[in-house]
């Protein structure tokens, strides 16, 4: 207990010296970069956010923990503003998310008992699969879906807990799954997604700093600046059309896979 407290300290305390100059532009850049791609793609950031980061240095659970505190800010004012353009489904999408606060609790426990070799091939796999999902469900559906609230539920506990394990807010997945299973149009599905991760984000934050994987002052640098990134995201992501953006979607996904599969084996 003691050595993972030093721990702990020195890495806030390293983290603290290094923003005040260079490393605040870098993070503020950062979250902002981030903000643009969790408005665009309804993503709570964590999914380019936590590969950048261990790009940067950051140890993986490390990059987790930050990358959560992130979420809450930019998937809160995502879905506000989403909400104000009447684009967000609210009483499903609030079913879901009661099951991911549920199972994100679960998250920092997880992620504290995983090593960080598993933890990055669990990112993988899940950005492979969301990847898969979105090239080979090209079609649109006009008849939404009409799924049981306690599937909806589970969903949700399962997004939650995994998600928020390695640092995605579980948005990743379940864009694709409302797409491809659900049915719901690409612009609703984002919106959904970034809602989902207002639930997720908040219990996982809980569940991170219990363990002590949250740097807080890199997290709350670079997710005030995400905020304003989101705001551009969500006003692109409004005036683009919907086949282009799941084409950019599945560009985006191709380059993390590529990036996290040489990390990982070469």
């Amino acid at each position: 207990m003691e050595n993972n407290y030093n721990y702990s300290q020195v890495i806030f305390e390293y983290n603290s010296q290094k923003v005040d100059g260079e490393c605040m532009i870098e993070l503020l850049l950062l979250g902002s970069v981030v903000g643009v791609l969790s408005g665009f793609f309804g993503i709570g950031g964590g999914t380019v956010l936590v590969p950048l980061l261990l790009m940067l240095g950051f140890e993986i659970k490390i990059a987790i923990g930050i990358s959560v505190v992130q979420m809450v800010f930019s998937s809160i004012f995502g879905s506000y503003l989403n909400h104000k353009k009447r684009t967000l489904d609210v009483s499903m999408i609030a079913i879901i998310g009661m099951g991911g606060f549920l199972g994100a609790f679960l998250s920092g426990f997880i992620t504290a008992g995983l090593s960080d070799r598993t933890l990055e091939l669990l990112f993988l796999g899940f950005s492979i699969f969301a990847l898969l999902r979105l090239f080979f469900k090209p079609k649109e559906h006009h008849d939404q879906r009409k799924v049981h609230w306690s599937l909806l539920f589970l969903l949700g506990i399962s997004l939650g807990a995994i998600g928020l394990a390695i640092g995605v807010g579980g948005s990743m997945i379940l864009v694709p799954i409302l797409v491809g299973f659900v049915h719901m149009p690409i612009k609703q599905a984002v919106s959904a997604g970034l809602f989902f991760v207002v639930f997720s984000s908040i219990a996982g934050f809980i569940s991170h700093m219990t363990v002590g994987h949250v740097d807080l002052q890199s997290g709350i640098i670079i997710g005030i600046a995400s905020l304003f990134g989101v705001y551009l995201g969500i006003f692109l992501k409004d005036k683009v059309d919907a086949h282009l953006q799941r084409r950019l979607i599945v560009i985006f996904y191709i380059i993390i896979v590529s990036y996290l599969t040489k990390r990982i084996f070469f």
